[in-house]
């Protein structure tokens, strides 16, 4: 059974499908995409090993011909250098302005080949096969596209919708658990936002979404995907270029990419995973301001304790560091950060109203665990 969730765009819309073994058979849903019966996968090398067979098979049974191009796995191939390598490759291969290329793989993949494609010959198509757990239900949706600097994490972008996403849940079944409740994390946030009853439902299923027996932890799967996908979707319809609304999606982010910055976007951190840890800092901030009442913030914390979530404890982050990657993030306006606070769960607002001692008290604490 394959699930349908729609972006609302006008002559940009496009569907989002959310399927078992949907790879398989690629071909029929890309084909209507393409002038010609001829695209480009792009993926990186982590991706090609557990997964690119299945789409090749799938392409080759539609009689799609295929180039591949295979980058490094990694936070680090968001960078100039890896978007120069990729652009002059496509070039290379003569590809035209009516083509459609295909981002196969996680975020990372997915941010790069969207900007790439947001870029080249002007702009061209390209469709969203994400292969992570944050990618299905995050970064595949809504257009936002880019690289990181060394000035902070994706500052350098555009926004390029995709023409499909295409969600297949079997890839994720190759990912290490690691992967699963960093991708989780995202998930939540969207019951933290405005949807109390849904993070209800991942109090009780989280744990076995994440880890369960398998049927059951991929129907589990598939209907978190979903309904993170219709939020998300319903969102970007309503504000595509984070002019208001969209803005609350970036909960715990001002803090996460922060502690990525600071880690030196590696893998001891996953973006997910600061993510969590920012939500986390976002509600006790809340908090700390009067605004959020302590029991959904020990909620919260008892949650991510439950999945087995990383701690900012467990790092040895410089506090004013923190706070100088804080001021660089782009959601600056007027000199002012802006943070996506709380008044509880399900309750989510924007303020540029925030002290920032009272950031740096807070920062200092939860560091000492």
């Amino acid at each position: 059974m394959i699930q349908k969730t729609t972006v609302d765009l006008g002559s940009r819309s496009y569907d989002i499908l959310i399927g078992e073994n949907i790879i398989d058979t690629a071909a029929d849903h890309i084909r209507p995409h393409l002038k010609r019966s001829k695209t480009v996968i792009i993926t990186d090398e982590n991706v090609a090993i557990h997964q690119l067979a299945r789409l090749r098979a799938g392409l080759e049974k539609g009689g799609i011909e295929f180039d591949v191009i295979i980058l490094p796995a990694g936070e680090a191939t968001k960078s100039f250098d890896h978007l120069e390598t990729l652009l002059n490759k496509l070039l290379s291969m003569r590809l035209e302005r009516s083509d459609t290329i295909i981002a196969f793989g996680g975020g990372v993949i997915g941010d790069l080949v969207g900007f790439a494609a947001s870029i080249y010959l002007r702009g061209i198509n390209f469709i969203q096969i994400p292969t992570t757990l944050l990618a299905q239900v995050d970064s595949s949706v809504g257009g936002k596209t880019g690289i990181n600097s060394k000035y902070g994490k994706n500052l350098i972008g555009a926004f390029h919708q995709p023409r499909l996403v295409l969600i297949d849940v079997t890839t994720l079944e190759t990912l290490e658990k690691r992967h699963i409740i960093a991708g989780y994390a995202e998930i939540v946030k969207y019951g933290f936002i405005n949807d109390p009853d849904f993070y209800n439902w991942l109090e009780k299923n989280g744990r076995s979404l994440i880890d369960g027996e398998e049927t059951g932890m991929r129907a589990l799967r598939r209907e978190a995907i979903k309904k993170s996908c219709e939020a998300k979707a319903a969102i970007v319809s309503m504000d595509e270029k984070e002019s208001g609304a969209r803005a609350l999606l970036n909960l715990g982010h001002t803090f996460g990419h922060a502690l990525e910055a600071e880690n030196g976007y590696n893998d001891d951190l996953y973006h997910g995973e600061a993510v969590a840890i920012g939500m986390i800092l976002a509600f006790q901030l809340s908090e700390r301001m009067g605004l959020c009442p302590p029991s959904d913030v020990e909620r919260v914390k008892k949650h991510f304790d439950d999945i087995s979530a990383q701690s900012i404890s467990l790092f040895d982050f410089n506090v004013d560091n923190l706070l100088k990657h804080m001021q660089g993030d782009k959601k600056m306006s007027g000199g002012k950060l802006t943070f996506v606070l709380v008044s509880g769960i399900g309750k989510a607002f924007l303020s540029n109203e925030v002290n920032m001692e009272t950031v740096k008290s807070l920062l200092k604490d939860a560091l000492k665990g």
